[in-house]
């Protein structure tokens, strides 16, 4: 399948209600332990590759692979020896 131009994938995540769009780019190796985020997102692996562990289920994305976390999801990353970019979606709470 082929990715997107980021600007594409911002239009498209914007219209289906998510409220910012960025960049991640990670360092080669690297290992983010079990964690959440405020935020639901949603994302597309646009280079390197990447291993996901979500709910003892892990999965390995390279690009054009797409994933999404629920708010406050628990879970674990690790990059490959090229790293890896993604560009995300975040949907942030509503502020009461």
């Amino acid at each position: 399948m082929p990715v997107p131009s980021f600007a594409e994938f911002r239009e498209q995540s914007l219209a289906q209600g998510y409220d910012e769009v960025l960049e991640r780019i990670w360092a080669a190796d690297s290992v983010v332990e079990s964690h959440t985020h405020p935020f639901a997102l949603r994302a597309i692996v646009v280079a390197g590759e990447m291993w996901l562990q979500v709910e003892g289920h892990t999965r390995h994305l390279v690009s054009g692979d797409q994933f999404s976390l629920g708010h406050e999801q628990a879970h674990a990353e690790r990059y490959g020896p090229a790293g890896a970019t993604y560009w995300v979606a975040r949907r942030n709470p509503a502020e009461d």
